[in-house]
């Protein structure tokens, strides 16, 4: 069950569907823009879609994972191919670089939006993240994009706690933001890079489970690997990591090492002096 204001929130959250009147959602498979799918759905029907963007950045993985839950779900749902590895300032990687790809995402789901004669284009923004570093805000902002779960004060934790109560099966899914947030500010993003760091990462869960909490960060051509405190005792007793280092090896990294300090989101922006989970 939910609490009084929980309800009020949902209850606010429906309202917002319930005046509109056809809908686009930004749609990467997370928990939080999967919610906003549900909704949608559930509200509009047939005047709901979901478009999800593919690129370099996104594990294949989690693509198949997006177009199964919609289906799941039973929104309309369209792939569209983004192109913001062609724009160097992405791929220079600057403090801002989000700013370029939700620019690149944007300016596509726009025009496909008022084609298709849907009135907004929606995103899965939640009220934690206005606390956070997160230059893409700006950009979707300045495209008209709304975002419902931020309208309405919905944390993260509450995410999840309506994606449960709506039976939603992936009410748990870890975060996983775009491979290119794994690597320190100012070195340049590859598509090789992109490419090490997913096999890296997948890797990792085919031994650790999908729902663990983890990342490969990439700096130069050594992988640093986080996973959550409680975690790293077991990891350094039942993981191979010979064999661990091998197949790291064989992805593209020289070198492989473990956090102590454990998996926190948003790490590397630790020296912009800046809090984010990126």
């Amino acid at each position: 069950m939910l609490d009084s204001q929980l309800t009020d929130k949902l209850s606010d959250l429906y309202q917002i569907f319930q005046d509109s009147q056809r809908v686009l959602v930004a749609y990467s498979g997370g928990i939080d823009s999967t919610l906003v799918a549900k909704i949608a759905f559930d509200i509009l029907g047939d005047r709901a879609i979901a478009v999800t963007a593919n690129s370099p950045s996104l594990l294949p993985a989690d693509l198949e994972g997006a177009i199964a839950q919609a289906l799941e779900i039973g929104i309309a749902h369209k792939v569209i191919t983004t192109a913001e590895m062609d724009n160097p300032n992405y791929t220079s990687n600057p403090v801002n670089r989000c700013y370029f790809c939700k620019s690149e995402l944007h300016d596509q789901l726009r025009p496909m939006a008022k084609n298709l004669g849907y009135e907004y284009v929606i995103d899965g923004l939640n009220a934690d993240d206005l606390k956070d570093y997160r230059p893409g805000i700006a950009a979707a902002k300045e495209r008209g994009v709304r975002s419902p779960l931020a309208e309405v004060g919905i944390s993260k934790m509450e995410v999840r706690m309506l994606s449960k109560y709506l039976q939603l099966p992936w009410w748990n899914k870890p975060s996983q933001p775009c491979l290119s947030s794994r690597f320190p500010y100012g070195e340049s993003i590859t598509i090789e890079k992109l490419q090490r760091v997913g096999k890296a990462e997948q890797y990792l869960r085919s031994l650790m489970g999908s729902e663990v909490d983890l990342r490969v960060r990439s700096i130069s051509d050594t992988a640093q690997i986080e996973i959550r405190v409680d975690l790293i005792p077991n990891f350094l007793q039942v993981i191979n990591l010979s064999q661990l280092t091998i197949s790291f090896r064989e992805f593209g990294f020289q070198t492989v090492t473990l956090d102590l300090d454990g998996f926190r989101s948003g790490k590397l922006n630790d020296l912009l002096g800046v809090i984010s989970k990126v």
